[in-house]
């Protein structure tokens, strides 16, 4: 995107209430004229902003504002994740829409790795043993060897198949298109094929963005084709599953275990099945907040801006109709 427009550009920057500025606040306002505001204030501040930052990132507020939004040019989404933000209107605007590819890749694939070894080597178990004060010898999973499924091909979802080959697993995965002879996966297979595919997995890994196309992709007949001792991990988004054919899959044991760091309803309520089952490994969205991310994403908002500033094409352009940045 060129930028022939020699004006310092107005940049909006939506924070949750609570939720620290970014730390690098000064920088930015070095490049930009920068106004702060809450969700409750985005409308009257995105009149004549050509830049939002949305910081607050799983914030839905744009598209109430979206009216007054008449100078806008650029969305930045600090995630890898658009679908919570993203409308009808901006899809079909010119507004191009970034996000933080990349940055999550490698956190989120050791966090997969470490689910998948806890489950072979029954370490929630162990854990809850200990608590109990009982002593129980068993023997455990080889990891090497078994096989993952990784439905989600992007970024993050190779950065899991490079690690997880690495330790000794068979990788394929699931994505968009389909092929043979992928460099990190081996073979992939369409998404249209994940239950044919399933059966194959000691390891299903969830790592899609949630699309229309993606939304309760893992359904009854996805659950039923998995193997009885096999392992679901979820760490894109709570609505790629089918809650309700999950909860009845791991009650009657017809897959092993679910490890999940994502749900449909975040924070979880208090009477969910989810909290008692012994069979699930919960965790609070947080599979890629390892330390230092906030100044990360921080970090890549002001770099992009920097090469807007200089005339250089925007990174990591979100195809706003698939929901996701296209890599080769």
């Amino acid at each position: 995107m060129s930028n022939t427009n020699k004006r310092i550009p107005r940049v909006v920057i939506l924070v949750a209430e609570g939720q620290p500025s970014p730390y690098n606040l000064a920088a930015i306002r070095s490049s930009a004229d920068v106004v702060l505001t809450d969700a409750a204030g985005l409308a009257e501040a995105s009149r004549g902003a050509d830049i939002l930052f949305l910081w607050d990132f799983f914030s839905s507020a744009l598209k109430e504002a979206w009216p007054n939004a008449d100078s806008l040019q650029w969305v930045h989404v600090a995630a890898a994740g658009v679908d919570a933000m993203m409308f009808d209107e901006l899809r079909r605007s010119d507004v191009v829409v970034t996000n933080a590819h990349g940055t999550f890749d490698r956190p989120i694939a050791e966090f997969v790795l470490a689910s998948i070894l806890a489950h072979d080597k029954q370490l929630h178990l162990s854990k809850a043993l200990q608590q109990q004060a009982v002593w129980r010898h068993r023997e455990l999973t080889r990891t090497e060897g078994s096989h993952a499924l990784v439905v989600g091909t992007g970024g993050i979802g190779r950065a899991t198949a490079r690690l997880l080959r690495a330790v000794g697993l068979e990788v394929q995965g699931i994505g968009r298109t389909p092929r043979g002879d992928d460099p990190d996966f081996g073979a992939i297979h369409a998404s249209s094929e994940l239950a044919e595919n399933a059966a194959w997995a000691d390891h299903v890994v969830l790592i899609a963005p949630l699309t229309e196309q993606t939304r309760n992709m893992v359904n009854t007949d996805v659950l039923a084709a998995m193997k009885p001792t096999a392992h679901l991990v979820n760490v894109g988004r709570g609505a790629l599953v089918d809650e309700e054919a999950l909860i009845k899959a791991l009650q009657e044991r017809q897959i092993a275990a679910a490890s999940l760091d994502v749900f449909t309803e975040e924070p979880v309520p208090a009477d969910h099945p989810f909290w008692k089952m012994d069979n699930v490994h919960m965790s609070a969205h947080m599979c890629g907040d390892v330390l230092g991310w906030r100044d990360a994403l921080a970090d890549q908002f002001l770099a992009n801006l920097q090469r807007r500033s200089s005339g250089q094409e925007l990174a990591n352009v979100v195809d706003k109709e698939r929901g996701y940045v296209r890599t080769v």
